[in-house]
C-alpha cells in the first residue's frame, strides 16, 4: 500500500508542486498544502482523462505491435520477413496464446492506412516522459522491426521519425541509436568470427564509441549501456514484464561486445 503511494506521489509530483507553490502564493502553509492536494488530485484526473484505465505497460504493449504494424506497411507491402520478426518477438516474449492474439491484433490495426499514431504515442509519450530508457528500448524494437528485411527504406524512417517526435527525442538521438542498431545486425552477422577486424569495428559501434576511446570512456560507455537495458529497472519503469527477455538479449549483445574490445585491446 505504502509503495503504490509514493509511486502515485511520483507519478503526480508536477500537480503537487505546482498545487502547493501556488497554495502558499494566495496564503501560507495551510494554503500551500490545499494546493498541493488539489493539485495531485487535479494532475490525476487528466492522466486519467488521457490514458483511461490502461497500464503503462498494456499501453507499451499495444504500442508496441501496432507501431510495428505501421513500420511494416510503410513502404506498401508487409514482407515475410516482417512477419515472422513480429512473431519471434512474440515468442522471445513467451506470450499465451491469448496475448499472442491480441499482439496481432495490434499489429494488424497499425497495418491500416488510416491507423493514426498518436492513438498510441500521445498517452505514451505522456506515461514515459522522463524515461529515457524505457524510450529507447521502444525505439529498439522498431527499428529491429524496420531493419528484419534487411534494410530501412526511407518510408519505414520516416514513421521512425514520426515515432521519435512523439517521444520528444532529437534527431541526433535517434541517429546514434539508428547507428548502434546497423551495428549490432552486423555484429550478428560476424558472431562466428569474434575475433574479426569487422566484428571489432562493429562492436565499437554498439558500445556507441570510437576505437580510438580510453580505457575510462569505454568502461563508462558499457556501464551507461548496461544500466539502459537492466531488465529489471525497465520493468519498473514501465516496461511489460513480457519483454524482459528482449531486455536481457539486449545486454548480453552488450556484454559479447564489450568482451571482444576488449580482448582486442589486450592483444594489441
Amino acid at each position: 500500500m505504502n509503495q503504490q503511494i509514493m509511486q502515485n506521489l511520483k507519478r503526480f509530483r508536477t500537480g503537487l508542486i505546482i498545487g502547493g507553490v501556488i497554495g502558499f502564493l494566495s496564503g501560507n502553509l495551510v494554503g500551500m498544502g490545499i494546493g498541493a492536494m488539489v493539485g495531485f488530485f487535479l494532475n490525476r484526473w487528466l492522466y486519467k482523462i488521457l490514458l483511461g484505465d490502461s497500464s503503462p505497460q498494456a499501453l507499451f504493449f499495444k504500442a508496441t505491435f501496432a507501431v510495428m504494424g505501421k513500420v511494416a506497411k510503410a513502404d506498401g507491402r508487409v514482407t515475410e520477413q516482417e512477419i515472422q520478426f513480429a512473431r519471434d518477438v512474440m515468442v522471445r516474449m513467451r506470450l499465451d496464446d491469448e496475448k499472442k492474439r491480441q499482439a496481432m491484433e495490434y499489429f494488424s490495426e497499425g497495418k491500416e492506412a488510416d491507423f493514426d499514431l498518436s492513438k498510441v504515442l500521445k498517452p505514451l509519450s505522456l506515461l514515459i516522459q522522463r524515461r529515457s530508457a524505457v524510450k529507447i528500448m521502444f525505439l529498439e524494437i522498431q527499428l529491429q522491426a524496420a531493419m528484419s528485411d534487411g534494410e530501412i527504406s526511407p518510408d519505414e524512417l520516416k514513421v521512425i521519425q514520426q515515432v521519435c517526435t512523439y517521444l520528444k527525442m532529437s534527431q541526433e538521438e535517434m541517429n546514434a541509436l539508428l547507428s548502434r542498431m546497423q551495428a549490432q545486425q552486423s555484429f550478428h552477422g560476424s558472431a562466428g568470427m569474434p575475433n574479426s577486424k569487422s566484428a571489432i569495428e562493429d562492436a565499437y559501434k554498439v558500445l556507441g564509441v570510437s576505437d580510438d576511446v580510453t580505457d575510462s570512456v569505454l568502461k563508462k560507455s558499457y556501464r551507461r549501456l548496461m544500466s539502459q537495458h537492466h531488465p529489471d529497472k525497465l520493468v519498473a519503469k514501465g516496461l511489460p514484464p513480457e519483454m524482459m527477455q528482449l531486455a536481457k538479449e539486449k545486454t548480453q549483445e552488450i556484454q559479447s561486445a564489450y568482451d571482444i574490445v576488449k580482448t582486442s585491446r589486450k592483444q594489441s
